[in-house]
């Protein structure tokens, strides 16, 4: 009887202790605030309403925008090189049905290009192409960049001593992405550059404009903008309408605001370039770890934090949102310093306040938890889990409305996208089949077995022949 009583009192210290470490991972709904943000006025535009159905975003970051790593046997290695996450549709519809309606999909071109056109690697390109199709099949929005490829010999460089290999290396790389998915309609949004910056310079993070080299930076950076729409207009397909993001230097908002800084020339269209800024201010609070000198501390009831998040949002508002002109945060976050209750608060704050200016929030996710440097994991890609439900709901409360889009029309064995099935499309279909590599493409998929290749073709030589009566047959 003592050793049962003993069991059992030891059973209860047990499970006492583990109580607070279960309440500690218990979903907690009062750590949401309450706000009440006054709406600024916002131009009603089919460019400012286009963002407000992008809604919210989310980054896949540490994945195509890696470039190095210990484990790389071939270039597909690279996805999984920072994250060691393969990115699965199973991810992408967990972030569709969380509420989430863009995804930022980063991407490192240079170590997959080859030759003095850069020709980029088909392999590379239709695993890309793959994870964009996850987000379109979820009617999603896809924001789709150059990122990690500032670099004076593999990529391009903002400066006037580089700038003429920077234009060849834009114009060349854009050229090919855009030819890639020149059928792809407004939901899937080019990025021209991420943080385009002088690495190495005193002033790589901000653009002190009493420097010579930063207003020579800006200036090219500022053409590089241009090569970029220039090119994606003239690529052909949906492009030619396409909706545009251009940064300043660094995508700072300052990069963007000053006066040296140009929007490009889009002659052919009406409002389609959208500013593109990252900001994680206070840097202290929302970049910083602990070890380097950052802070967990930040207060939603204090009126000299919350300007930390406003300052940049009213010159961005000011320049541009107020004026019909938009603007999207790609980049945000707060990392864990162990402070839930005040990464919630600061998230909501921040996305209600963008919200108020008309400007849209992406939310960088690099998968990291654990060690001292960038924790910025949000969703747990392994388990297909939010590790910081409340941060999201705190987010999404406060993000522009869901909006209802129709089904899209599938045209089935329309390869080419033009709305008609014809010979052009049974040629094309031949092409992307004999290719060594290949994304698997809903419409081309005509006998519906979730795969591309010779008994589609042979299906649509039925069809064109009038062999078949309709597609998808099997």
């Amino acid at each position: 009887m003592k050793k049962t009583i003993a069991f059992l009192l030891c059973f209860l210290m047990i499970f006492t202790a583990l109580l607070p470490m279960q309440n500690a991972n218990a979903y907690d709904a009062s750590l949401i605030p309450n706000l009440q943000i006054p709406q600024k006025n916002i131009p009603n535009n089919d460019a400012m309403n286009f963002v407000k159905g992008l809604r919210l975003g989310w980054n896949l970051g540490n994945t195509f925008d890696a470039y190095n790593g210990t484990n790389i046997t071939n270039e597909l290695d690279y996805e999984t090189s920072w994250s060691g996450i393969k990115t699965t549709k199973q991810m992408i519809d967990t972030i569709k049905q969380k509420g989430f309606n863009t995804v930022r999909i980063p991407v490192s071109w240079h170590p997959h290009v080859s030759g003095s056109d850069y020709k980029i690697s088909d392999a590379w390109m239709n695993r890309v192409q793959e994870v964009v199709n996850y987000c379109i099949d979820n009617k999603m929005y896809v924001i789709l960049n150059i990122h990690h490829d500032v670099d004076k010999v593999k990529g391009y460089f903002p400066s006037s001593q580089y700038l003429t290999s920077s234009k060849k290396y834009i114009t060349s790389v854009w050229a090919q992405i855009a030819a890639r998915f020149a059928n792809y309609d407004q939901h899937l949004i080019f990025e021209g550059m991420n943080e385009p910056r002088l690495v190495g310079h005193a002033n790589e993070w901000w653009p002190d404009l009493t420097n010579s080299d930063i207003i020579d930076s800006i200036n090219c950076i500022n053409q590089l903008n241009q090569d970029f729409v220039n090119t994606v207009r003239a690529a052909g397909g949906k492009n030619a309408s396409r909706y545009l993001m251009c940064p300043g230097y660094v995508a700072s908002p300052d990069g963007a605001t000053n006066d040296y800084f140009r929007m490009p020339n889009d002659s052919g269209n009406n409002n389609k370039i959208i500013v593109s800024v990252h900001a994680y201010v206070p840097w202290n609070f929302a970049g910083l770890a602990m070890a380097d000198g950052g802070t967990n501390a930040w207060n939603i009831n204090d009126s000299k934090d919350q300007s930390e998040v406003t300052w940049f949002m009213d010159n961005i508002y000011n320049k541009y949102t107020s004026r019909g002109i938009p603007a999207i945060i790609g980049e945000c976050g707060a990392v864990d310093k162990n402070n839930l209750k005040t990464r919630v608060e600061y998230m909501s704050y921040y996305v209600a306040q963008a919200k108020a200016r008309g400007i849209l929030c992406v939310l960088w996710d690099n998968n990291n938890f654990s060690g001292t440097g960038e924790l910025f994991g949000f969703f747990d890609r392994r388990n297909c889990q939010f590790k910081f439900p409340e941060i999201m709901d705190g987010m999404l409360k406060y993000a522009f409305e869901p909006q209802t889009e129709p089904d899209p029309v599938i045209v089935y064995g329309d390869y080419n996208n033009d709305g008609s099935v014809d010979a052009l499309d049974f040629a094309g279909l031949k092409k992307y089949i004999m290719a060594a590599d290949h994304a698997y493409v809903k419409n081309l998929d005509v006998n519906l077995d979730n795969e591309v290749n010779a008994f589609d073709l042979a299906i649509l030589k039925k069809f064109l022949l009038g062999m078949v009566s309709k597609l998808p047959s099997n």
